[in-house]
């Protein structure tokens, strides 16, 4: 009784001797209810990003935004709509650093990244926001606001 109840809650699949193309045929079938799976065969990761699976990507600033943080913060979050070069998408990006945003003027050409949030999504307290700047003209945001370097005119 235990064997038979057991078997009629079991999945009804081939056992035998000749059963292996069977069961092989089974295995790839039930492989397409794995959502990584899915992903990765139709290339949806590099179809869904902006950037088209590159790490980094350079584009043109179309003006500057403020975003207020999410709860509990209550911040203005410095940031860029940017035209992406490549294919001429718009994503928003994330001026790190004190007085970034005041280095960073209209229809300059910035490079951005990864702002490095849980599987692509956005970081921290700012809302759908899942790149931030790198370089500005060519000339890294890091060595503008630590004084080395003066801000180049493109």
């Amino acid at each position: 009784m235990n064997q038979i109840s057991q078997e009629v809650i079991m999945a009804k699949k081939s056992r035998g001797l000749n059963a292996g193309k069977k069961l092989l045929k089974r295995r790839k079938q039930s492989q397409y209810s794995d959502k990584w799976f899915v992903k990765k065969v139709f290339n949806l990761k590099e179809k869904a990003d902006p950037l088209g699976g590159a790490a980094q990507a350079s584009g043109i600033v179309l003006e500057k935004v403020q975003l207020e943080a999410k709860q509990p913060n209550s911040a203005m979050r410095k940031c860029v709509r940017v035209q992406l070069i490549k294919n001429g998408k718009q994503v928003t990006a994330f001026c790190p650093g004190d007085g970034a945003s005041k280095l960073i003027d209209e229809h300059d050409e910035v490079m951005i990244e990864c702002i490095g949030g849980a599987m692509g999504r956005s970081k921290g307290d700012i809302p759908g926001v899942r790149w931030q700047v790198l370089k500005v003209n060519d000339q890294s945001l890091n060595a503008l606001l630590g004084g080395k370097l003066e801000k180049a005119r493109k």
